[in-house]
């Protein structure tokens, strides 16, 4: 009987009748390697563009995105009723204050604005172009509870959103604004932050592939009794899984911006911050995060304070322009409290707070 080994043997190598032909060396197969192929957005320059106007120094951007709603309860407080046509005034206010080109390079805008006219019969969207400013919209359809988390949400809206973009960049817009939240007194749960950042990726994604400049905002919201050093552990984890999401989706860095949270304790914290530990730890917690090809950086109010508008016009647009031109001075390092009143210094944070 063979042995185990002279099996092996004459199973593998080839018979004498056979050597000629194993001697000869076949010619090599040709290689396919499998590459991944980002393919640049159409509106590649555009968006850069775009981008790096509404960053520009010195100005920065005008929420007025409240929905019809939220709306209302500002012109409630002042005794009007919340009907389109004292929509439409509260809005031609805002979009008519003289030089308000110079503090602020982009408006967001809610849907109806986007299509409305001022009381002047002239589209709003005319009016900011004529004071350099770029329309923006927000896209995102609102907080839904999050199925499986612990009592946390998640944001709605990337189903119809390509249709929607194509329409609103026809329209005029020029950016986007979406916004999703992570609640740190609920978690936060690895759920909600991944859902978090995968579903702004595929909003920023869509918004590029339609031409508009896509605002990334996950805020980490001011409710809870943590300290700062909490706030700053899990933005930094929000922040890793958010851009690591959006490299996943091919999304193009340097035409995005940002808005943040600024690193703050809870609103109910015992433990309070001073404006340096604030500013220390949010950019601390830019440099970490932020890739340096990102053109800019903008923060929102954040719950820090606030001017009511009056019913009075010319008042009204002082008081918008007065706070739009801190904001600039702010922008630039130069700001000071001198001269603010008491009512500017007040805090605008609201438990629980959703428009």
């Amino acid at each position: 009987m063979a042995s185990a080994a002279a099996l092996l043997k004459s199973s593998f190598l080839p018979k004498k009748s056979e050597w000629g032909a194993s001697r000869q060396v076949a010619a090599p197969r040709p290689v396919t390697v499998s590459m991944v192929v980002v393919r640049a957005s159409t509106y590649a320059d555009e968006l850069v563009k775009t981008a790096k106007t509404v960053a520009s120094p010195g100005r920065g951007i005008l929420a007025m995105d409240e929905s019809n709603a939220t709306c209302g309860k500002r012109l409630a407080s002042i005794g009007l009723e919340n009907t389109e046509a004292n929509r439409q005034a509260y809005r031609t206010l805002l979009v008519t204050a003289p030089g308000l080109g110079q503090y602020i390079s982009g408006a967001i805008l809610f849907e109806e604005t986007l299509y409305q006219s001022a009381v002047d019969g002239r589209k709003i969207v005319d009016i900011l172009a004529e004071q350099g400013i770029v329309p923006g919209i927000k896209v995102d359809k609102g907080l839904v509870p999050l199925a499986g988390s612990n009592n946390e949400s998640w944001c709605q809206g990337l189903d119809g959103l390509a249709a929607r973009e194509a329409a609103y960049y026809q329209a005029g817009a020029r950016f986007a604004k979406w916004r999703t939240v992570v609640s740190i007194p609920n978690g936060p749960s690895e759920l909600a932050v991944k859902e978090a950042a995968w579903g702004l990726a595929r909003y920023a994604a869509i918004s590029q592939d339609n031409g508009l400049v896509p605002i990334v905002e996950p805020e980490i919201l001011l409710d809870g009794e943590h300290g700062i050093e909490r706030t700053f552990e899990v933005a930094q984890k929000v922040w890793a899984e958010t851009f690591y999401a959006m490299a996943e989706n091919n999304v193009m860095f340097e035409g995005i911006l940002l808005k943040p949270s600024m690193v703050t304790p809870g609103a109910e914290s015992k433990d309070k911050a001073t404006p340096e530990q604030v500013a220390e730890y949010t950019l601390k917690l830019l440099h970490r995060r932020i890739p340096p090809s990102v053109p800019g950086i903008m923060f929102l109010s954040g719950g820090q304070s606030e001017v009511e508008a009056t019913q009075n016009l010319n008042a009204a647009q002082d008081a918008l322009l007065l706070r739009a031109k801190a904001n600039s001075l702010a922008q630039l390092g130069k700001y000071t409290s001198d001269g603010e009143t008491a009512e500017a210094k007040e805090g605008m944070f609201v438990k629980n707070y959703s428009y």
